[in-house]
């Protein structure tokens, strides 16, 4: 493959996997607001009770605060999640290493890669999405939480950069499943041109698995970074600080099911989400190829 081939595939790949990433996140933002203030600890009694309050007390808003951060990060971070996949993807690929294995570990340094792109957007966006007291015309904007959090607490692991370790973790957990469960079972779908609705059927349903038990997997992780991004108990002292002094203080503090919190919603949007970024990541790409 030549140098000018190699740009255009890797453009390809770029430009599918962040149309995915934008897709995803318009339809499925509200569910990742209630997963991150359940994990929070705000007093709701669950995911249920965490919807009408938000509806009662901030409107339709409400369910889309510190929405500009995932949509400004989804694009470079879908794109990076699908292009560096492929890239690790031919990097592990060997004769002795069973494919299984292989796609995992390039979903592993896929999501690895993915999270330090992603870690600043993440820490406004749980800050924005942690505020209940202002409407959304009240709240703060993107801009200037950003900017306070870099001015009070800096750029690295103790500002923008707080929860990396987490962050990683969540990243790393979940792409490793996801990607691996879905490349190892893919050639079980019918295939396209023969069967084209069983096709898109069985990609659905591959992709709502994977993105299921992908969140099932790595959801301890995804709690301690809502504890870590997140305002702490006391404004005047941090109790959550590392990953795992943070999981092992909430299971301490609040036993086992309190590493879950959130759950419900995180699948019900990365079940679904992970069928949709696969379907028009495939479909985007497919066409790319196509037409250019």
């Amino acid at each position: 493959m030549s140098v000018t081939d190699k740009l255009k595939e890797g453009g390809r790949q770029i430009t599918a996997g962040g149309s995915a990433g934008l897709v995803e996140v318009c339809l499925m933002y509200p569910l990742d607001v209630i997963k991150t203030r359940l994990q929070l600890g705000q007093q709701d009694k669950g995911m249920m009770d965490c919807v009408v309050k938000t509806l009662k007390n901030e409107g339709i808003g409400g369910f889309y605060k510190g929405i500009l951060p995932p949509i400004l990060a989804e694009t470079p971070k879908r794109a990076t999640k699908f292009f560096t996949f492929e890239q690790y993807k031919i990097a592990f690929t060997h004769s002795e290493i069973p494919m299984p294995v292989t796609m995992s570990f390039a979903g592993l340094f896929s999501g690895l890669t993915e999270a330090i792109v992603i870690c600043p957007f993440e820490v406004v966006k749980v800050r924005l999405q942690a505020d209940r007291k202002s409407s959304v015309k009240e709240q703060r904007s993107t801009a200037a939480m950003a900017r306070e959090i870099y001015k009070t607490e800096g750029f690295g692991t103790s500002g923008l950069y707080r929860g990396l370790g987490a962050t990683l973790g969540r990243h790393g957990a979940w792409n490793m499943v996801y990607f691996g469960l879905y490349h190892s079972c893919k050639e079980i779908i019918p295939d396209a041109k023969q069967n084209p609705s069983a096709n898109l059927i069985g990609r659905i349903a591959l992709g709502f698995t994977a993105g299921s038990l992908a969140s099932v997997f790595n959801i301890p992780f995804d709690v301690a970074k809502s504890r870590i991004q997140g305002p702490q108990p006391d404004p005047l002292s941090r109790k959550y600080s590392g990953t795992l002094q943070t999981i092992s203080l909430v299971y301490k503090e609040e036993g086992f099911g309190a590493l879950y919190k959130g759950l419900l919603p995180k699948v019900m949007r990365l079940g679904p989400g992970g069928a949709v970024m696969l379907i028009v990541y495939d479909e985007v790409y497919a066409w790319l190829k196509k037409n250019t």
